[in-house]
């Protein structure tokens, strides 16, 4: 565009320098005698959120020094409103409270039942009842089967049933018991080993 453009002369200038829009002017100080603008915000307080008092900065100042949003509250009812603060004064549940538990289905998530985990899949998974694995029954061999054979037990018997059939059996075939019967002593010493050997592997 030419300096020398007629456009030019439709261009209005404020030859004074100075913003012709009219100003608002600040309400006046909401505090008690005070005739001063209100150029300054004050919160009203705890239930009276986004409402705002208008002070000049004098009271603006000494209405914030003495602004306390918990008053008329008691401590625990302050406690108890940071604690919900934490989550935005939302509702929360404790952890595991599934839909399960509530409905009554028991302690576990599973609502009660057990279940079998051999290769604990869910070890890192709380609230879970895991099934305790059965004992393995123990292998019995034929020099063991033998023993339990000679001494008249079954290869299930208890250490304390193994001591008292051997209590038993010597006894009954001690030469003593038969007025000295040395025919007795073979039959003796079979029994002996026997309990010896079951006594070895670890079954007494």
């Amino acid at each position: 565009m030419k300096l020398d453009s007629p456009l030019f002369d439709k261009i209005r200038v404020n030859k004074k320098g100075k913003d012709r829009r009219p100003k608002r002017e600040a309400p006046g100080c909401e505090w008690a005698g005070c005739k001063k603008a209100g150029t300054h915000r004050a919160p009203k307080g705890r239930g009276q959120e986004n409402q705002y008092w208008r002070y000049c900065l004098e009271h603006v100042r000494e209405y914030n020094n003495n602004y306390n949003y918990f008053a008329g509250l008691s401590d625990d009812a302050v406690l108890a409103f940071q604690k919900d603060a934490v989550t935005g004064n939302r509702p929360t549940w404790k952890m595991g409270m599934n839909a399960s538990r509530r409905a009554g289905g028991g302690d576990t998530p599973t609502g009660g039942y057990t279940f079998s985990d051999p290769l604990n899949v869910a070890e890192n998974f709380g609230g879970f009842e895991r099934a305790q694995p059965k004992p393995e029954a123990r292998v019995v061999h034929n020099a063991e089967r033998k023993a339990f054979d000679t001494l008249g037990l079954d290869t299930d018997a208890t250490p304390v049933q193994i001591k008292a059939k051997f209590k038993e059996l010597v006894k009954r075939h001690h030469p003593d018991a038969h007025g000295g019967d040395r025919t007795y002593e073979e039959r003796l010493k079979i029994v002996i080993q026997a309990y010896n050997y079951l006594k070895g592997a670890g079954f007494c």
